[in-house]
């Protein structure tokens, strides 16, 4: 198992026996919009509450949805939203084991936390949908066979069937190594990109780098190494790329950072190569650990993992590191 303190998603979870769901803000304007949702027979016009009706968050992060999402003695990490707001997934940690779990607006209201991904033995976590959302990305330790043992963690995915998911697909040889794969997000073009230690000595397992493999007719080409100063000989991990592949925020532990691991941005040069990374400031980073970074669809909110909570803050904070240093 690698060191947490590295990688806090360590998979594998045990299923939450009770969460709740908690109504949103008193006296404030929640994030709602006028939309237009079918119910399968008419199309039915009302105010729908993106990202669970909560109050927008300002340029200060806030904790997400306190009692409906985040819960003070639960670790929860790496959320990611539907494009339309109304579907999160994230995950949970809890003793030995991770699942993802899913919230979503059914029914004209923000239903309670359910188990997606979830097995008694192996771990899931780490979600990211595919930019059309027919696929749920994740990442887990589970065999390749069933009933076989724990192996090193690949990616995986679930693939949208008429009501509900697929069972589990290993995304295949062409990404996933014999070593351990991370995090995955992708460009509107397909390109995913994700973390692995592949290269690493036997004796630095947690020195992980930043991949992008390309999509082709039938999958992926073989990744590569993200070129320039991105990468470094230490961890980089959890990597969030932007929709049009001009910039990535990432998690990396270096001597610059506050804590056990910090986030970074990096900008594409027009070249292909990636910047080094420019450390966020505080109060994103912190003395704890900030992971699993994730801009929502509409570019308005940025999410990440700090001290086992999900935080949430406008994105316009990531403004000034978007430009070439």
């Amino acid at each position: 198992m690698l060191n947490p303190s590295l990688k806090c998603t360590i998979l594998i979870l045990s299923l939450s026996s009770s969460i709740g769901c908690s109504g949103t803000t008193d006296g404030t304007s929640p994030e709602s919009d006028e939309l237009s949702v079918a119910d399968g027979s008419a199309a039915i016009t009302g105010a729908v509450d993106r990202y669970l009706g909560q109050l927008p968050p300002g340029r200060e992060p806030q904790i997400f949805a306190p009692g409906q999402a985040s819960f003070p003695d639960v670790h929860e990490f790496g959320s990611v939203f539907s494009a339309d707001g109304l579907a999160l997934y994230y995950g949970v940690q809890l003793r030995d084991r991770a699942e993802i779990r899913g919230i979503f607006f059914e029914n004209g209201q923000w239903q309670p936390p359910v188990p997606v991904v979830s097995d008694p033995q192996f771990g899931a976590n780490d979600p990211f949908l595919s930019p059309n959302e027919d696929r749920l990305y994740f990442i887990s330790n589970r065999p390749l066979a069933d009933g076989g043992p724990a192996k090193d963690i690949d990616i995986w995915y679930l693939e949208r069937q008429a009501g509900g998911w697929s069972p589990p697909i290993n995304a295949g040889p062409a990404i996933n190594s014999e070593r351990d794969e991370y995090y995955i997000s992708f460009t509107d073009d397909g390109a995913l990109y994700f973390a692995s230690n592949v290269a690493a000595g036997a004796e630095r397992s947690h020195d992980f780098d930043l991949y992008v493999a390309q999509p082709t007719p039938g999958g992926f080409a073989a990744p590569e190494r993200l070129a320039g100063e991105i990468n470094t000989p230490g961890y980089e991990a959890d990597a969030f790329v932007a929709p049009d592949g001009r910039y990535i925020i990432f998690s990396s532990s270096r001597k610059d950072g506050f804590g056990r691991g910090d986030l970074y941005v990096s900008v594409r040069r027009d070249d292909g190569t990636w910047s080094e990374g420019r450390h966020l400031d505080s109060p994103i980073n912190t003395e704890g650990h900030e992971l699993c970074p994730f801009v929502t669809r509409d570019g308005r909110y940025f999410f990440y993992t700090s001290n086992q909570d999900l935080f949430w803050v406008d994105a316009a904070v990531l403004e000034p590191f978007l430009t070439m240093p």
